[in-house]
């Protein structure tokens, strides 16, 4: 009679042992048999701009990997944190995926006082797209042709009381922030006119409203290549980009500046992990592909080469430096 009444709980127990053991094992073949369905990537940001450029290429690029459709889902507005907060909040199953960029990921958390993301712990890092440099533009009639004619019209306009004025695609952006960085490192002073997105910022410059516009090469390169609406006059990098070679550094025009804009693919935390391998797996194959390559070349950028802790590592290094440069020049939003 003793024996059998520790025979219960310790049946109950063996029975339990077996059915977790099946729902672990149920998981596991889950996560193998991943993607079963379409995924989709969230890009943060107004079609047409660089985020939804470099978005397109990885969708294109991982349905082969992956062997499922891959799709963009373009979620604007408040400087990316509307689709990231989205991403943030969806189910952690690997179906849906977001576009990160330099801005939502380590510049926004020090210029919003609420957002509807922790960029630190709400996602999974996968991989680095793609980086390109920032480019300070004029329209093809203005007088300037240098860099240091910028910053000579610019002190002489910060003498009369009328700083000269700059469009970006947004508040927080990362060119938004470069433009702090010329400004202090040649002491001038510009006056920002945000606009959403650089569709709307491009005819601004080319009819006069704005006197210069900064944005990344990715999204203003077709622009500049054309001539018709803007002419680039100055690239950060150390190096001239291949896809804008008669272009200068700031570097070569006498200012120390070399930051660059980077996009990323992430995951919500708390995707299992199996999926998060197959995710890094599919993107190293697709950012090895020939023509994913030549795609990302075009748009003046270079392919990413960072995966997962290596992600996470440079983000915190950025972190690092975009924060200390909000904080010293107590930069705010407008």
């Amino acid at each position: 009679m003793k024996q059998y009444q520790h025979s219960k709980p310790t049946m109950l127990v063996a029975a339990c042992a077996v059915a977790m053991a099946g729902l672990v094992a149920s998981a596991n073949v889950q996560a193998a048999d991943w993607p079963e369905r379409t995924v989709t990537i969230v890009v943060p940001y107004p079609a047409g701009g660089a985020t939804d450029h470099f978005g397109r290429a990885m969708a294109q690029g991982l349905e082969g990997p992956l062997e499922q459709s891959v799709i963009v889902e373009n979620r604007a507005g408040a400087g990316g944190a509307v689709g990231m907060g989205h991403v943030a909040r969806a189910k952690a199953d690997g179906y849906t995926l977001g576009l990160g960029a330099i801005g939502t990921q380590t510049i926004n958390q020090y210029l919003y006082e609420e957002l509807p993301y922790d960029a630190e712990n709400d996602f999974e890092p996968v991989a680095l797209i793609a980086s390109t440099p920032n480019v300070l533009s004029v329209a093809p009639s203005s007088p300037w042709e240098t860099l240091e004619d910028i910053i000579e019209a610019a002190k002489a306009a910060q003498e009369k009381g009328e700083p000269l004025s700059y469009g970006s695609p947004g508040v927080g952006s990362s060119v938004h922030l470069t433009s702090e960085y010329l400004q202090k490192l040649a002491d001038i002073e510009l006056l920002h006119v945000p606009f959403k997105g650089v569709a709307n910022s491009l005819p601004a410059v080319a009819n006069g409203e704005v006197d210069l516009l900064f944005d990344n090469l990715a999204g203003s390169l077709g622009q500049i290549q054309s001539g018709e609406l803007i002419r680039g006059v100055a690239q950060t990098g150390a190096n001239r980009n291949p896809e804008a070679e008669d272009m200068p550094t700031f570097i070569e025009s006498g200012v120390d500046l070399d930051v660059s804009s980077w996009f990323a693919l992430y995951a919500p935390a708390g995707t299992p992990q199996d999926v998060i391998d197959t995710l890094i797996d599919a993107s190293k194959q697709t950012l090895q592909e020939p023509e994913i390559i030549a795609r990302i070349h075009s748009l003046g950028a270079e392919p990413g080469t960072l995966f997962g802790q290596e992600l996470t590592d440079y983000e915190i290094a950025q972190r690092e430096v975009w924060s200390t440069l909000i904080k010293e020049e107590n930069i705010k939003l407008e």
